[in-house]
């Protein structure tokens, strides 16, 4: 495994839409280990494709309960409640505002071996889900965020 540099707000690839994954290689298995790898050593809960300039539908995530690896991962229901929360990004350091998602979400994705899986995180672990899905497709929090602000 290895840490991969990641890329920070400016760069182009971080406002376009990441290409979904057409078959799971080798390549991509080793790309998933190494995103998380890398989201461990920035001590970050998510990482997306675009962030360590790979254009692809690949997400890690982790909210202290275990990794979640995404592969073309599709919000397919959202719950009318919602929650305003601080977030920050690896790609916009030292930046945090306050970001208004969904409370509740499904989530229809691959795992890494092509299998459908579906997952309805709630609370924090939604806002991370919404956050790096967000990325794939050219988003960024500082774009949706409220009393943004720099912290040190």
């Amino acid at each position: 495994m290895a840490t991969l540099k990641i890329i920070e707000a400016g760069a182009p690839i971080l406002k376009e839409t990441a290409k979904p994954v057409e078959h799971i290689t080798k390549h991509i298995k080793k790309l998933l280990d190494d995103m998380a790898e890398t989201m461990y050593a920035a001590e970050g809960v998510g990482l997306a494709g675009p962030q360590v300039n790979e254009s692809l539908q690949l997400v890690v995530l982790d909210d202290g309960n275990g990794l979640i690896e995404l592969i073309n991962p599709e919000i397919i229901e959202r719950s009318e409640e919602t929650d305003d929360g601080d977030e920050g990004c690896l790609s916009v350091p030292g930046y945090y505002g306050t970001v208004k998602r969904h409370h509740r979400i499904k989530v229809k994705a691959l795992n890494r071996r092509g299998k459908t899986v579906i997952y309805e995180p709630e609370g924090f672990l939604a806002r991370i889900f919404q956050h790096e899905i967000d990325h794939l497709y050219g988003t960024l929090f500082i774009e949706k965020a409220e009393n943004l602000r720099r912290i040190g």
